[in-house]
């Protein structure tokens, strides 16, 4: 145990627990995450080894006899008439039936809907009613013939809170440091801080915002295994998560027919998973949702209030740099053409889920943190009785470019930041001004693409900027387009064919002592000193960074086009050495990667060279490339080819300097099972093999 551990365990005693003992037991068991952290509570409040690994194998025992699967609902039911009574782990619901005057329990996976229970049960436990809870029950068979049930709750335990004590909670906060805090909502989401940027931990906070700010219009996009889900999925009893498919009114909205309201009456976060895949069916939808996400009400016949929060969650494909860069395509290209501008617009923070690392034991904790019922409650407690709305309005300055969604989406996700982090108290003004230039930036990332879209400035005022605590006015920027001409001063065409630049970045700050600033520095999120009038003419676009990663086994969304294209500007001439381009598939592999430079580049002359063994056939080999080599002469691009022996080395090298080292060369992708599946054809969507890439300049690898 750290100090952290230390001040966490003795201020909120009994409401933490250690998360790596949760990591162990989660990867071998179904069970929602916060009845394994109910059981390791229990049996593992210990920090002896011996005793930590016999109450794991408690917790273990008691799920094999107590977790009621639901296709075991007849197995257990049989238990109970056979002992007389068992105790069991389910989601318990009570209802009152009317007809008959009396209230019912039902337990989620027993499958039994007439279960008698004691009023005193339901008095106690009030969500009983409202939902239902999750709870250790001991069910009793009935013999009695005249009762017309066969099951009774004799015991009942709750797993889940039944009531929460937000004075209890602001007050432990207070105890804390900012900074303490932040690590410690980190690790009560299992991510040890430690190993986390400044920058990193705000991006995880981002995340929560939508569980705790009431109509916080969320969107994340990035590549896949970096945990865009979990926080719907896993982390919170009070988010659903949709998982594509059909997005109709009736599911979402209202349901005309049977006179009820939807999803989002009756969840704090209704999150769509792989946003991409959504199928909306109607006009309608859309519209309903425009008038939703605007003001957290709709009409249908009926007019709906609530308060539910819409997070859009999905993956790119694209190199972020092919998509800033270009004139053509934008950080939305993801979303299902039915998102129009006026959805966009609606967004209230775009975070850049390219930023986030991949899902790995690595990020994991091994210290004490939240038990998660107990934060998820927290967050559902203010985001039904606490409004920061005002507070963040009487605090905050914003600039002249900041228009009416941009000034609703930048407060509202500062008021999800002070709900998260300072739930008494108020921060700051040097933590204030962090949260509002995070808040900036995420709304910018939606405006700039907005910019992108639209064939006029309407939306070209996208210098969105804030007065700091020293008074001055803060331009923030997105740090992957700051300085990328395509996003910053899009082309414009005409009506009589004629290209222009958007005007909307070309004029100075009505604030001549502008500080024009990333508000994603690592070591200091905003901080900047005074600098004298800035002109907002773009600078020289940076070249790409230098890279070392590993693509893991079975990983998806690595392409020729993603790995190379950030390196091929300025490039005349790219060297391919591989000793295993020889057989059919290897050769349909470069074919593919020619095909990839041909199109994002101006690459003049490609050469290859490659070797063979006595198991190759040399003449079916050169014949291939000879057509290759034709097809290429006739859009200008030289192939140079050399076969040598013995050579093993795997390299791409540029003319720019570039050296784009492959561990398994142009061969990283694993075979598809057959050509009618997706990934056949399509290299981003096919699985890989484990391979290291090391993309650097000059031909040294500098140690990291």
């Amino acid at each position: 145990m750290d100090k952290l551990d230390n001040k966490l365990t003795s201020t909120f005693e009994g409401r933490v627990v250690r998360k790596d003992l949760l990591h162990r037991i989660k990867k071998g068991t179904n069970v929602p995450t916060f009845v394994l952290e109910f059981l390791l509570a229990r049996y593992c409040a210990s920090e002896d080894p011996a005793e930590i690994q016999a109450g794991m194998e408690a917790v273990l025992a008691t799920l094999q006899d107590n977790y009621v699967r639901p296709d075991e609902a007849n197995a257990a039911q049989s238990k109970v008439a056979t002992k007389g009574k068992h105790r069991f782990i389910d989601k318990v619901h009570v209802r009152y039936i009317e007809k008959e005057k009396r209230h019912w329990a039902a337990l989620e996976n027993f499958n039994s809907q007439r279960i008698a229970i004691s009023e005193r049960f339901y008095k106690d436990n009030d969500r009983l009613l409202e939902g239902g809870i999750w709870a250790e029950v001991t069910l009793a068979y009935n013999n009695l013939d005249q009762d017309n049930y066969a099951f009774l709750i004799e015991d009942l335990m709750p797993i889940q809170l039944s009531r929460f004590d937000f004075e209890r909670y602001g007050e432990g906060r207070q105890e804390f440091t900012r900074d303490e805090w932040l690590d410690v909502i980190l690790r009560s989401v299992g991510l040890e801080p430690a190993k986390l940027t400044k920058r990193m931990k705000f991006h995880y906070i981002a995340r929560l915002a939508p569980l705790v700010e009431a109509n916080f219009n969320f969107i994340e996009l990035g590549p896949r295994g970096t945990g865009k889900s979990y926080f719907f999925s896993e982390f919170s009893p009070y988010a659903t998560l949709i998982s594509g498919g059909q997005a109709t009114k009736s599911t979402l909205f209202y349901n005309n027919a049977r006179n009820k309201v939807g999803l989002v009456g009756f969840w704090d976060t209704v999150a769509f998973d792989e946003v991409a895949g959504i199928k909306i069916k109607d006009a309608d939808t859309i519209q309903i949702m425009k008038d939703y996400m605007a003001n957290g009400r709709f009409s249908r016949g009926v007019e709906v209030i609530a308060d539910a929060s819409m997070s859009f969650v999905g993956n790119i494909d694209q190199s972020i740099e092919q998509l800033v860069y270009s004139t053509d395509y934008d950080l939305f290209m993801p979303l299902p053409k039915e998102f129009d501008l006026a959805i966009l617009d609606r967004f209230t923070y775009y975070l850049p889920g390219w930023e986030m690392p991949k899902n790995s034991s690595e990020f994991l904790t091994d210290q004490y943190g939240f038990i998660t019922d107990y934060l998820a409650e927290a967050f559902h407690y203010q985001l039904k009785h606490s409004n920061r709305y005002e507070e963040v309005n009487k605090r905050i300055k914003l600039g002249s470019s900041v228009e009416g969604r941009d000034e609703k989406g930048i407060k509202k996700t500062v008021c999800a930041f002070l709900k998260i982090l300072h739930p008494v108290g108020e921060p700051s003004n040097e933590e204030f001004d962090e949260y509002v230039a995070y808040a900036i930036e995420g709304r910018r990332r939606v405006k700039e693409q907005m910019n992108k879209r639209k064939p006029d400035d309407e939306f070209a005022r996208i210098n969105l900027s804030f007065i700091d605590r020293d008074g001055q006015e803060v331009v923030v920027f997105c740090p992957e387009s700051k300085n990328a001409q395509a996003t910053q001063r899009p082309i414009r065409k005409e009506l009589d064919g004629t290209t222009t630049p958007s005007s909307g970045t070309s004029k100075k700050q009505p604030v001549e002592d502008a500080v024009v600033k990333e508000s994603v520095s690592e070591e200091v999120m905003c901080a900047g000193s005074a600098s004298p009038a800035v002109e907002l003419s773009l600078p020289e676009e940076l070249e790409p960074k230098e890279q070392h990663y590993t693509i893991l086994y079975g990983d998806t969304g690595y392409s020729y086009e993603s790995i190379i294209g950030p390196y091929l500007k300025a490039a005349k001439t790219i060297t391919v050495e591989d000793p295993y381009i020889r057989i059919n598939y290897q050769l349909q592999n470069f074919v593919r990667f020619c095909e990839a430079v041909v199109k994002l580049s101006s690459i003049q002359q490609i050469n290859l060279i490659t070797s063979c063994d006595d198991n190759t056939n040399v003449s079916d080999m050169k014949e291939r490339l000879q057509e290759l080599k034709e097809s290429l002469m006739e859009i200008d691009v030289i192939l140079d080819i050399k076969i040598r022996p013995n050579m093993h080395d795997r390299e791409i090298r540029l003319d720019n300097g570039w050296v784009i080292k492959i561990g398994r060369g142009l061969d990283f992708y694993q075979k598809p099972n057959g050509w009618f599946e997706i990934g056949a054809n399509d290299l981003a969507l096919r699985k890989c093999l484990e391979t290291k890439v090391d993309i650097f300049k000059d031909g040294k690898v500098s140690q990291t």
